[in-house]
């Protein structure tokens, strides 16, 4: 048994910052879902699922607030304190940005979703759903090569991301001739291509934190 091993088989059951990593990547995952399925409605229906956004996002600044509050309280922590902190914030960036993205629809009322805006979305929910998985494996620090897979799996997301934006903007200036559509549509795909971006940030979070414990 390596002296990790041993350490955290005597340091205390984690109750407080793991539930508070689940709450955020569940409030997470529903937020890319509800961000996807407001692109895949007709735009009359669309503003439920952007006010969802918004209380999502709201919800997950609050989960990172509280998990920075007891950082301050608790002395003993399952690892690393700027571990800790560095993840859930990245979590809330992720967030931060998909909610920018659907505020940009609804300020700019974007009416016509392309396939690009639709394809973004769907792969923010996939690296989404990982980020959800892997940190559901860092409870029991038992699965540190199948993080190291799923981190895998989020920058090949992320690199799929950044084609689809290059060839979405390209399309734009090509065919769009308005040039107020043109900026509506840049600010809507660069919002969820940084949110992609936040994707991986949480991605080398996690692996640095389990090759730490490897």
């Amino acid at each position: 048994m390596s002296i990790n091993n041993i350490f955290q088989f005597l340091v205390p059951k984690d109750k407080k910052f793991f539930p508070l990593f689940e709450q955020a990547t569940q409030n997470l995952v529903l937020l890319a879902e509800k961000m996807h399925e407001a692109v895949n409605t007709p735009k009359e229906d669309r503003e439920a699922f952007l006010m969802e956004i918004e209380r999502l996002e709201s919800v997950i600044e609050g989960i990172a607030h509280q998990t920075n509050l007891e950082l301050s309280r608790n002395f003993i922590t399952p690892f690393d304190r700027e571990d800790i902190h560095a993840l859930i914030s990245a979590i809330d960036n992720v967030a931060d940005y998909m909610y920018g993205a659907a505020n940009r629809m609804r300020l700019y009322q974007v009416e016509k979703i392309t396939k690009s805006i639709r394809k973004m979305t769907e792969i923010n929910l996939e690296a989404c759903q990982l980020i959800q998985l892997a940190v559901a494996d860092l409870k029991g620090m038992n699965n540190l090569k199948g993080i190291a897979d799923i981190c895998k799996r989020i920058y090949k997301l992320e690199s799929k991301s950044d084609n689809v934006f290059d060839k979405a903007v390209a399309d734009i200036f090509e065919n769009e001739t308005d040039a107020i559509n043109v900026i509506k549509y840049k600010e809507v795909l660069a919002a969820l291509e940084t949110a992609t971006d936040k994707c991986k940030g949480v991605a080398n979070v996690l692996e640095s934190i389990a090759v730490k414990h490897s």
